[in-house]
């Protein structure tokens, strides 16, 4: 199905899952084992409730052309405009210069995009544009529908260009479906992080993009995101091992939370007594007490993903998710008439040039400028 602005969504059937399906809730009844499941990762990550979807792109890209793409002769025989293969270690998605995310639409939930390393440009149907990367967060609430594009501009013409984010979606209840959207950014220097160890011991350091810890407080989440609510328990912790380190994972602040950790580089990592190899990912067990992780001689980098389900229906078209599907065919239909607000910029992939450095500007003109 081809929308009004030429996105096009892959396959003809909406997606209905139970609140169940995506997350039971959990308790506090002394498991026998802290790891209740365990799954291969990807580059799309198994989740459950209330998170909807995890892409993990870790792209090699090489030196960028004056276009900040790569040289035409690299592009031979992609199948560009759908290019997911990781041929030569990177893919160029939906872009066709500049490899990236061209203008799509979404509704009905939130995406929250941390970047390890290099940077994205970002812009909206709400006029807000960003420059970010190296550490730093965006967190967008699509609400009743938001346009926007990602793309990743290969900035250095003499170096590879390498780019590696997690793009995680979380989903909103039906009393929020509609707000008006939103779009934040959390900058590295301003995200808190705990570091336990050092002093001749391995180093453990969390960086907290929501969720706090012993004492450290988050950047606010968005004011009508899942995470905005103290008794959701949405935690989305950044963690990295030194080889050998040992720290105590505290236990969830809700009996109902679900976590999930997934061990992306690195590995093995000893949870408890239960060893996870790298490339995996597992559901954690809800306990009172914390579970002992130790990491191995390769270290361990790790994401976990917590909350306390929402428990609604949830029905998914592309990048559309509703309870039901008379939500999703009003979503298009809305979509098909309003374009949620239009596309303001010259582009389907606009991208901010080779000088600029790292900087947001909202959709109310404030702009943000960051150095480094």
């Amino acid at each position: 199905m081809v929308l009004a602005s030429g996105v096009r969504l892959h396959g003809a059937d909406i997606e209905v899952a139970t609140g169940s399906e995506h997350g039971a809730p959990s308790s506090y009844a002394g498991p026998v084992t802290p790891v209740l499941e365990t799954m291969a990762l990807g580059s799309r990550w198994p989740t459950v409730d209330p998170f909807l979807f995890v892409a993990h792109h870790d792209d090699l890209y090489p030196a960028g052309t004056v276009h900040l793409g790569p040289a035409r002769e690299l592009l031979a025989d992609r199948p560009l405009g759908s290019d997911f293969g990781g041929r030569d270690g990177w893919s160029m998605y939906h872009g066709q210069v500049v490899p990236g995310f061209p203008q799509h639409p979404h509704r009905g939930f939130e995406t929250i995009t941390f970047v390890r390393q290099g940077l994205i440009d970002h812009a909206d149907s709400l006029g807000a544009t960003a420059r970010f990367g190296e550490g730093d967060v965006q967190w967008t609430t699509a609400g009743e529908g938001i346009v926007h594009s990602e793309m990743f501009p290969l900035l250095h013409a003499d170096r590879p260009n390498p780019v590696e984010l997690f793009q995680i979606w979380i989903n909103l209840p039906e009393s929020n479906k509609l707000v008006a959207p939103h779009f934040s950014m959390f900058w590295d220097q301003e995200i808190p992080r705990y570091t336990s160890g050092g002093s001749g011991r391995p180093r453990t350091e969390v960086t907290m993009i929501a969720g706090p810890l012993a004492g450290g407080v988050p950047l606010s989440a968005p004011p009508h995101s899942w995470a905005s609510n103290p008794d959701a328990d949405v935690t989305i912790w950044h963690v990295d091992m030194e080889p050998g380190a040992t720290w105590d994972l505290p236990p969830s602040a809700h009996p109902e939370s679900i976590r999930t950790l997934y061990l992306f580089a690195g590995g093995p990592l000893d949870i408890a007594g239960i060893e996870l190899a790298g490339g995996m990912g597992a559901t954690l067990a809800a306990t009172r007490d914390s579970l002992t992780l130790t990491a191995g001689p390769a270290g361990a980098v790790w994401m976990l993903l917590g909350g306390r389900p929402i428990g609604e229906p949830v029905a998914q078209y592309g990048p559309f998710v509703m309870n039901d599907r008379a939500g999703i065919e009003q979503a298009l239909a809305d979509y098909q008439r309003t374009g949620f607000g239009g596309w303001p910029w010259p582009s389907d992939d606009p991208n901010h040039g080779p000088a600029a450095g790292r900087f947001a500007r909202h959709a109310d003109g404030r702009v943000e400028q960051v150095s480094g």
